[in-house]
């Protein structure tokens, strides 16, 4: 029988593992159109018929049990297909009233993810969602039409006869057949696989036109602070970054910024997530920490192994295990990670370099006072976090000054896309490229901003 690897050993690809990957990425590559900069709304007239069936589907809020939220919703073209509310999570129900569980992640470059599945060492890789649970593009496209903390719909025939109403119906019918509508689960079923068709096809999902495209093409140059911080990004005495977001081409497709692996990083808990304050009076909050033990909260997101995944749960080594996501277009994709638990680039990665250096600075409880270390994970589950690691190791010092943490960010807002090499001062940077030491250093000895709005205004900047 295989055994779970503990998440804090290093999960680098085998060699088999990255030959079913390429294989995955070839497959994908067969389903796309390629280059180009466009909007959701702005896509060429090459898409398929199904593909523009998706185009409409993915926009249209009348599938919603509140009229108000579509797939576009909270995932904008202008923001990489994530959410530009910058909220930690969505919010969402038939009043677009009720907080979601997690960050919603970007959808750009979504269709390159292998299925899920174990390498031969045990290490998770694959599947879609954060964690994993959905077996395909498709199966993911169509579950947010039945949770009810998104579109919330009752069940896949109310889903239907909304579907009706629309006027698209002919041209989904022309796509899928006139049986397509006979019952709510088949019509679901194929709005998911159009859905995916239109991830797949439209270029705007996939353009790989960043300024570090540009770069790799002997197009652009990086300035002398970007090419540090790439430097240190794949240095692995350093940012030791590459060792989950991988930098090289995988299969004939341009560096993708992922391995499709999982990982503990230990992360603070985020307390402007209302499933996070215990006591809510949130029903469809899973009140899985009653027996998880110290420290004792009502809800846990433990990732692979639950609460939202269920096939994983008598897997415990995998608790706190999200899967690593692509870092394309990063700059643009804020709050990061699952719990949207950081703002900035500058905090992200201030927080892997000096997360058991200044754990006073991460680790507070929702009145900003200090927590125990790791404090969005049971204490019974803190084995699984990655401690083994550059950057990651409690006994090492930074290995990144906070120069060196500025380089890094400005190196990773080259991967955001709709670099044109020809106009070069048009590349759409957000404020948050400009970092500086100063602004590291300012960032580092200020107080926690994951702690409720109101609580933070009471917080002294220490």
């Amino acid at each position: 029988m295989k055994q779970d690897v503990p998440a804090n050993q290093r999960k680098y690809l085998t060699q088999s593992a990255r030959a079913l990957i390429a294989a995955a990425l070839s497959l994908a590559m067969l389903g796309a159109c390629g280059g180009g900069d466009t909007s959701a709304s702005d896509e060429p007239a090459t898409l398929s018929a199904m593909a523009q069936v998706g185009q409409k589907l993915f926009a249209d809020t009348a599938l919603s049990a509140s009229g108000q939220q579509s797939c576009a919703t909270c995932h904008v073209p202008g923001r990489a297909y994530a959410a530009d509310d910058g909220l930690p999570v969505p919010m969402g129900g038939p009043g677009m009233d009720l907080p979601g569980l997690r960050n919603a992640p970007s959808l750009a470059y979504l269709q390159f993810t292998p299925a899920f599945g174990f390498q031969s060492d045990g290490t998770p890789v694959g599947g879609f969602f954060r964690d994993g649970r959905a077996a395909s593009l498709a199966d993911q496209a169509e579950m947010p039409f039945l949770t009810p903390f998104e579109m919330a719909n009752a069940s896949a025939d109310e889903v239907l006869a909304r579907l009706l109403t629309r006027p698209y119906l002919d041209e989904f019918k022309a796509v899928f057949g006139p049986d397509a509508v006979s019952d709510g689960t088949t019509a679901l079923h194929h709005i998911g696989q159009a859905l995916a068709q239109f991830q797949q096809e439209a270029p705007s999902f996939h353009p790989f036109s960043s300024k570090y495209d540009a770069y790799l093409n002997g197009r652009a140059p990086l300035t002398p602070r970007e090419r540090n911080g790439l430097a240190l990004f794949n240095n692995p005495a350093k940012g030791n970054c590459a060792a989950c977001h991988v930098t090289t081409p995988v299969g004939g497709t341009p560096a993708l910024f992922t391995d499709f692996t999982y990982d503990s990083v230990g992360l603070p808990r985020n307390w402007n997530i209302a499933a996070n304050i215990d006591g809510n009076a949130l029903d469809y909050v899973p009140r899985n920490g009653t027996w998880l033990g110290e420290p004792w909260h009502d809800y846990f997101d433990l990732g692979l192994c639950g609460p939202l995944r269920t096939d994983l749960s008598t897997r415990t080594r995998l608790c706190g295990a999200f899967k690593v996501p692509t870092l394309r277009n990063i700059a643009l994709t804020a709050p990061y990670f699952h719990n949207g638990v950081f703002d900035t680039l500058e905090e992200a990665v201030g927080w892997y370099i000096t997360r058991d250096t200044l754990p006073a600075r991460w680790y507070v409880k929702a009145d900003g006072t200090p927590d125990i270390p790791y404090n969005d994970l049971p204490v019974i589950d803190v084995a699984s976090i990655n401690v083994t690691e550059v950057p990651y190791i409690p006994a090492l010092a930074p290995t990144l000054t906070n120069s060196e943490i500025a380089d890094v960010v400005r190196f990773l807002c080259t991967l955001t896309d709709g670099f044109d090499p020809d106009h070069p001062s048009a590349y759409p940077m957000p404020s948050q490229c400009e970092s500086t030491e100063a602004s590291v250093t300012a960032m580092l000895a200020g107080p926690a901003r994951h702690i409720p709005r109101r609580a933070a205004a009471q917080t002294p900047s220490n």
